[in-house]
This record gives structure tokens, sequence and C-alpha cells, in this order.
């Protein structure tokens, strides 16, 4: 994933996925769905149409030491 804009991570998903998108406003340690083929994990706060997929279970202040300091890999499991 690549930081971006200051305040997340974004990855590609390499194919689309289903969508329900909506306006929110996200925030710290959120992760959501962006035009169906990114996922994007948020070290801050953001207005946009997404579809949400979940949060860190981590502290504001480890989320933002986790993500805001360069590029990640984010590996998801299931």
């Amino acid at each position: 994933m690549s930081m971006y804009g200051g305040n997340e991570q974004v990855g590609a998903l390499g194919r689309s996925y289903k969508r329900n998108d909506k306006q929110t406003t996200t925030h710290n340690g959120d992760i959501v769905l962006y035009n169906g083929n990114q996922i994007v994990v948020f070290y801050g706060s953001n207005s946009w149409t997404y579809t949400k997929l979940g949060k860190i279970d981590l502290s504001e202040e480890d989320v933002v030491e986790l993500l805001s300091k360069e590029d990640i890999t984010l590996t998801i499991k299931w």
C-alpha cells in the first residue's frame, strides 16, 4: 500500500469487487473499499463515498504509528 493524502494508505486489489458505496466520514483505523478495486486504510479522517469493510482494533496513536511513516504491506486473512 502507498501513503496518500497525508491521512491514508491505498492499495490496488487487482480486480473489482461488488460495492455498496455510501457517503461516509472516515476515522482513524477505518478500512474501506474505494471504486470497487482499491482498499484504503485511514490514519486520519476523510469524507467521500466508500464501502465500509471494517476497522483496525488498535488505539488511535497505534494506528498513526503503524500507518503514517512509510508505505506498508497489508495482509488480510479470513
